[in-house]
């Protein structure tokens, strides 16, 4: 199939289906396929779709009269599908705007930039409250991007003034800002009350060198705000009155004095930090933490820690409570996984307060739901595999002697083959009692024809035509006489007293 006649179709609904793109797509020209690309564990949908046309142009069609039209109230994105990812990772011909207006939409940045060339994708960001103020275009060609740049880079679109420079991956940002930080001249300085004003500020800051800049925050009303920024010529000034300054005490105040971020740098700094904080905190209660549950009301910390004592050295006990009343479970944290696994397989399911406990090692939700998850789909998928395949009986014919048993006959799930009394209106033999002749056989009742699914029938139908064939085959025919003269012999010889 050519390229293009596939079709990314983003930004959707997550109701929307297949069926309801086929049908909006179907009047324009054949399509082949459509597929709403889902999670994997969820089934929900992850907002974006393909559609493949029988014909290019019938995509083209679509393409240029369809694109942003809405569906379920959000308007579709669209552009031609790219099987090569190389393209859309190496960022060539991407270009980023910012400081766009806030009711800027995708379809506009379409209308505006197309003049420049052709263009593979066009969105500006969105959150749950609207457009973020930035967005991308990818050009086909970098000298279409470049072109893009020169001429509206600095430019007013709709009286705000825009700047447009080409992609960075986030990597690249990063080791941007990681450079920058260590030549910066911008200094930030918060908790130092309401006392100080600009120019009290260069007299605190002036003696470690010059001062382009220095400015206290205020509101709305001129009151200050306590923090404000100091920004000097030279790096090493800077550098040096962050060193001097920082957590000295100014008028009863202990100061902060530090380089100033964005407050998106900020914000992942600190989210990086909280992280790794987290993680080190798990990394120390793993395999130690015990989540116990099904406590009684009765039960608190103190009864607790006395239960759970005997097992080794315990760190730290803890029921959960809700306006002061426990909420069933609780945490146990001992010194060593050694004890921990102990009191796991000593303590669950140990009756206390006329409550068996329930002990496991504790997890973090995400982990847990995940586990759980996984257990519900593997449980899902065993339980399809065994409706997909028959579950087969065995028959077992009764005999009047311990010398003789007829061969085993598999049968399906929904009838048993011995003791048969159908007419055949198919032309497969069918018989009355086939069995009869083997004495001892007590027959079994069988559902008739008319009361089986068709394939059921079908099957129905093979089996008995395999069972009558086996009957009038000579082995099995010499095997049961060989068996009845045993059995005679036997008989004669408890006769005689033999």
């Amino acid at each position: 199939m050519a390229r293009k006649a596939s079709l990314y179709v983003g930004d959707l609904d997550e109701r929307v289906t297949e069926a309801m793109l086929y049908e909006k797509f179907s009047p324009t020209g054949p399509i082949l396929s459509v597929r709403v690309c889902r999670d994997k564990l969820t089934g929900c949908s992850l907002g974006y779709a393909y559609v493949n046309f029988q014909r290019a142009e019938d995509a083209e069609r679509v393409l240029d009269t369809m694109n942003f039209d809405e569906m379920n109230g959000k308007p579709m994105r669209m552009m031609w599908c790219q099987r090569d990812p190389s393209l859309r990772k190496s960022g060539v011909g991407n270009i980023f705007i910012k400081n766009l207006e806030k009711s800027m939409s995708s379809e506009a940045l379409l209308d505006i930039f197309s003049p420049f060339g052709t263009i593979l994708s066009c969105k500006v960001s969105c959150d749950e409250k609207g457009p973020k103020g930035f967005g991308f275009v990818h050009f086909e060609t970098i000298e279409a991007a470049e072109k893009a740049i020169s001429r509206l880079n600095g430019m007013l679109i709709n009286d705000q003034k825009v700047f447009i420079g080409h992609f960075k991956s986030r990597r690249e940002r990063e080791a941007e800002i990681k450079e920058r930080a260590k030549e910066f001249t911008n200094v930030y300085i918060k908790n130092f009350g309401s006392d100080l004003d600009n120019n009290s500020l260069c007299e605190v800051f002036g003696k470690f060198g010059r001062i382009v800049s220095a400015r206290v925050m205020t509101d709305e009303s001129g009151n200050c705000r306590g923090f404000g920024f100091v920004d000097f010529e030279r790096h090493s000034n800077a550098q040096k009155a962050v060193q001097e300054l920082n957590g000295t005490e100014l008028k009863g105040r202990r100061l902060y004095v530090g380089r100033a971020q964005k407050r998106r740098e900020r914000q992942a700094e600190l989210k990086h930090m909280f992280e790794k904080m987290k993680q080190e905190r798990l990394a120390l209660y793993q395999g130690v933490n015990l989540y116990v549950k099904n406590l009684s009301d009765c039960v608190d910390c103190e009864v607790l820690h006395k239960e759970f004592s005997p097992y080794g050295t315990i760190t730290s006990c803890k029921v959960m409570t809700a306006g002061g009343r426990s909420r069933g479970f609780g945490f146990v944290c001992f010194s060593s996984p050694e004890e921990a696994t102990k009191a796991v397989s000593e303590m669950n399911g140990r009756i206390i307060a006329n409550k068996p406990l329930y002990v496991a090692l504790a997890q973090r939700k995400k982990e847990r739901q995940a586990h759980l998850m996984d257990q519900n789909m593997s449980r899902k998928a065993m339980s399809q595999r065994q409706n997909l395949q028959p579950h087969s009986t065995i028959y077992h014919p009764i005999t009047t002697s311990g010398f003789f048993m007829t061969p085993q006959v598999q049968s399906c799930p929904r009838w048993d083959l011995p003791g048969v009394s159908v007419q055949s209106d198919h032309g497969h033999p069918h018989w009355s009692n086939a069995l009869g002749f083997i004495h001892g056989v007590t027959p079994v009742n069988l559902q008739t024809p008319q009361m089986l699914q068709p394939d059921v029938y079908l099957q129905y139908q093979r089996d008995n035509s395999e069972l009558y064939h086996l009957l009038q085959s000579h082995d099995l025919r010499s095997k049961v006489n060989e068996g009845m003269d045993v059995l005679k012999v036997s008989q004669m010889m408890e006769t005689f007293h033999l």
